[in-house]
C-alpha cells in the first residue's frame, strides 16, 4: 500500500525522516507479541474491516518484513512464523482461541457490509451441500496463490466429481466488494450441476451451513477452517499446505502441521495491528474487536427499509445518518399525516419521535405487522440544547413504550427489572461513570455562570425547575403540578436548608413554558441559579429534588441524595426517594442502573467519524467540546427560535 495514503490515514506511524533499521523503527498498537515495525516492511489491509470501503475507517493493517502473507512465489514472514515456530505460548494461542470464538458469536469477518445475507436454508435437511467460492475478476490473491482462472473450472468440476449427490452452491467470495464480477457465471455453474447464489452472502454462513468449502484462494476457506468445516483449496492462501485444508497445489517450503488456532494468532495476533478508527490510535485485538462487534451490529439493525414519521424538519439530517447503514438509507417523511398500507407496505419498521407521533400509527404498524419504534434523545447528547435546535449524538429506541412514560413499561424499565449485568459490564459501569464525572459532562452540558455564594450556611438543597408541558411531566407520574409548587413543597420539606432553585434552560431561554413569578422565587428559594450548569450546580448541593429532571440521574453519579416526585426511569429502584412503583421490584445498584441507562439502552453516533460509537467515545467527544455537538440547524425554523429566546431574554422576562 502507498506509504502516503497510510501516513495519512494513520498520522502517527514512522515518517520517511526517521530512517531505516531498528534504531528508527518504533512499536505499533500494544500486543505483547508485535515486533517493532520498520519502514521497509511492506502494509496491507488486515482481517477486520468495517464493511463500508472507506479507507479512512481502516481498523487493521497486516505488515510482513520479507513479502506478503498472501503472495506465494516467495516466503512471507507470516510463513517462516509458522515453518519455523517459536513464537507460541498458552496464552497467545488461548486468545486466539477466544478470539476465533467471539468472531463466530458476533458473526464477524473480513467483509462486514450489512448487505450481506445468510445462505439460503437446506431444502433438505438431509442431503450433504457443499459451498463453491468464486472471486473477484482481478483479485491479486488469485495470482499470488499461484492460480488462474483456470483454477474456477477445475474447482467446478472437482466439486461436482467429489459429491455428486450433493447440493451444490456457487457463491461470490464473503471478502470481495458486492458487485464485483466473478470467474463463474449462472451458465457455467448450471452447467456444472451447481445453483449460482447472486446475492452476496455472510462468510460464517458459508462457514457454517455446509459440509464441505471449495476454494481458490478466498478467505472464505481459513473462516470455514476456523469453523471445523472441511475445506479444498485449489490455490495457495497462506492458510494452505499446513495440514488442516485438502490442497490440490503443493508448497516446499510449507512442511510443518499446524492447526487453524495456530494459523489465526500468527496472522491476527502477532503480524497484524490494528487501530481505533475513532482515534486513529493503536488498539488491541480485543478492543478492535469489540468496537466492530458494535458497529456491525447497529449497521445490521439499520438495514432494513424504514420510514421516519413525527419529525421536525431540522432533525430530519442526524435522523438520517443515525438510522443509516451502507446501501441502507430511511425514507424521512415530511408532515404528520397517518401512516398507509401503502407505505408500511414498502417498509420493514416504522421510527416516530415519540411525542410527535402521528395518529393512528400505532394501530395501523400493528395490523400490518410491522415494528414500531419509538425515538427520543439519549442521556448524553450534545453541547447545547434541542429546543435551540442543536442536533443530538445519542437517542434511544423502544419497542415497548418510552423511557419517560410510566403510565406504561418500556424497553430500559424491562432491562433493568429482568437483565442480566455480568462483572465485566458492571466494571465497565463503573469507569464509565467515573469518567462521566471526571469530564463534568452532561445531557446538554450549557450553563457557564460562576455560582453564587450562599446567602447563609447550612445544607444546600437543589430545585431543578423542567418544562411544564414537558411529556416527562405529563406520563411521568408527576405528584406534584409546576415549578412554583416544587419549589414550595422543597422548601416545607427541607425548613432550615438554603434552597437553590435551577430553571431549566429551555425556560431561561423563553422558548418553554415553566416560568416561575419573582414573588414565587422570593417566598420559596434562596438563590437562583441561572445560566450555572448542571453539574456546577448538583457538586455545590447535598441533596437534589426534582419531579422527572434527568438532574436527578446526573446527581445519583455523583453520589447525591435523591429525591423524585414523580417517576423517572432511575427511580422505584431502590436508589431515590420516590412515589415507588409497583413494576420495578427489583433492587439496583448505582452501576446497574449505569449499565442499562447509559451503556446497553441509547445509541450513540460519533459526530467526527459519522459511526456508530460507546458511550465512552461520547464522553470524550463532549469532553473536547467537538464542535459538531454544538452546531445548530440552518434551517428557517432554527432561527425564528433564536430571535424569540432574544427577545424573552431582553425584553418580555424583564418586563
Amino acid at each position: 500500500m502507498d506509504r502516503g495514503k497510510l501516513k495519512r490515514l494513520w498520522p502517527r506511524m514512522p515518517s520517511e525522516s526517521e530512517g531505516p533499521g531498528p534504531r528508527r523503527s518504533r512499536r505499533l498498537g500494544s500486543e505483547p507479541t508485535s515486533r517493532r515495525v520498520r519502514l521497509s516492511d511492506r502494509w496491507d489491509e488486515g482481517f477486520l474491516r468495517l464493511g463500508d470501503a472507506r479507507p479512512e475507517r481502516a481498523m487493521s493493517y497486516i505488515i510482513d518484513g520479507l513479502g506478503i502473507h498472501y503472495d506465494a512465489t516467495a516466503p512471507s514472514e507470516l510463513e517462516v512464523m509458522l515453518e519455523e515456530g517459536g513464537w507460541e505460548s498458552d496464552e497467545l494461542i488461548a486468545r486466539a482461541r477466544a478470539g476465533i470464538a467471539r468472531l463466530r458469536e458476533g458473526r464477524l469477518s473480513l467483509d462486514n457490509d450489512p448487505r450481506r445475507r445468510d445462505l439460503p436454508a437446506r431444502a433438505d435437511a438431509t442431503r450433504r451441500r457443499v459451498v463453491i467460492v468464486d472471486q473477484a475478476v482481478g483479485d491479486p490473491t488469485v495470482g499470488f496463490g499461484l492460480a488462474g482462472a483456470s483454477a474456477f473450472v477445475a474447482m467446478l468440476a472437482a466439486a461436482a466429481a467429489d459429491a455428486p449427490e450433493a447440493e451444490r452452491l456457487v457463491v461470490m467470495d464473503p471478502a470481495a466488494r458486492i458487485g464485483r464480477r466473478g470467474h463463474i457465471d449462472a451458465a457455467a455453474a448450471e452447467a456444472a450441476g451447481a445453483r449460482l447464489v447472486s446475492d452476496p452472502v455472510t462468510a460464517w454462513s458459508v462457514a457454517e451451513g455446509c459440509d464441505r468449502v471449495y476454494v481458490v484462494s478466498a478467505h472464505a476457506g481459513f473462516e470455514a477452517a476456523l469453523a471445523g468445516t472441511p475445506v479444498t483449496c485449489f490455490g495457495l492462501p497462506f492458510y494452505a499446505g499446513w495440514g488442516f485444508t485438502d490442497d490440490r497445489l503443493h508448497l516446499p517450503r510449507r512442511t510443518r502441521r499446524r492447526k487453524p488456532a495456530d494459523v489465526f494468532a500468527a496472522a491476527y495476533l502477532v503480524c497484524s495491528r490494528y487501530f481505533d478508527p475513532y482515534t486513529g490510535a493503536p488498539a488491541r485485538f480485543e478492543d478492535a474487536v469489540a468496537t466492530l462487534d458494535l458497529v456491525a451490529s447497529r449497521w445490521r439493525e439499520n438495514a432494513v427499509p424504514t420510514l421516519c414519521v413525527g419529525f421536525s424538519a431540522w432533525k430530519r439530517d442526524w435522523i438520517t445518518k443515525t438510522l443509516s447503514a451502507p446501501g441502507f438509507r430511511p425514507v424521512v417523511r415530511r408532515g404528520d399525516a397517518p401512516v398507509t398500507a401503502g407505505e408500511l407496505a414498502e417498509v420493514r419498521r416504522v421510527v416516530t419521535w415519540a411525542s410527535r407521533m402521528p395518529p393512528d400509527t400505532e394501530s395501523a404498524c400493528r395490523e400490518a405487522g410491522v415494528p414500531l419504534l419509538r425515538m427520543e434523545d439519549g442521556f448524553l447528547r450534545s453541547i447545547g440544547l434541542g429546543v435551540a435546535l442543536r442536533p443530538g449524538a445519542s437517542h434511544v429506541l423502544d419497542a415497548t413504550g418510552v423511557y419517560y412514560d410510566a403510565t406504561g413499561p418500556s424497553d430500559l424499565e424491562r432491562l433493568l427489572e429482568t437483565g442480566t449485568f455480568p462483572a465485566d459490564l458492571l466494571a465497565r459501569a463503573a469507569r464509565l461513570r467515573e469518567a462521566v464525572v471526571a469530564a463534568r459532562v452532561s445531557k446538554y452540558n450549557v450553563g457557564s455562570a460562576a455560582i453564587p455564594a450562599m446567602p447563609r450556611p447550612g445544607p444546600v438543597v437543589l430545585v431543578a425547575g423542567q418544562v411544564e408541558n414537558d411529556a416527562s411531566i405529563r406520563l411521568g407520574g408527576a405528584t406534584v403540578s409546576g415549578n412554583a409548587a416544587l419549589l414550595r413543597l422543597a422548601r416545607e420539606r427541607n425548613p432550615g436548608a438554603v434552597i437553590a432553585f435551577k430553571p431549566h434552560p429551555d425556560v431561561e431561554a423563553g422558548l418553554r413554558p415553566g416560568w416561575v413569578p419573582p414573588d414565587a422565587l422570593a417566598a420559596h428559594a434562596d438563590v437562583v441559579l441561572r445560566d450555572v450548569s448542571a453539574i456546577d450546580a448538583i457538586e455545590a448541593a447535598d441533596r437534589v429534588e426534582v419531579v422527572t429532571s434527568l438532574i436527578g440521574f446526573e446527581a445519583l453519579l455523583r453520589g447525591k441524595a435523591v429525591t423524585t416526585h414523580g417517576l423517572p426511569f432511575y427511580a422505584g429502584w431502590g436508589l431515590t426517594e420516590d412515589p415507588g412503583c409497583p413494576r420495578r421490584t427489583r433492587r439496583l445498584t448505582l452501576d446497574e442502573l449505569v449499565a442499562g441507562a447509559l451503556i446497553l439502552y441509547p445509541r450513540y453516533v460519533d459526530p467526527r467519524t459519522g459511526l456508530p460509537c460507546p458511550p465512552e467515545v461520547m464522553v470524550q467527544r463532549l469532553a473536547e467540546g467537538d464542535p459538531e455537538l454544538a452546531r445548530r440547524a440552518l434551517t428557517p425554523e432554527a432561527l425564528l427560535k433564536q430571535v424569540w429566546s432574544l427577545v424573552w431574554r431582553r425584553v418580555l422576562r424583564r418586563g
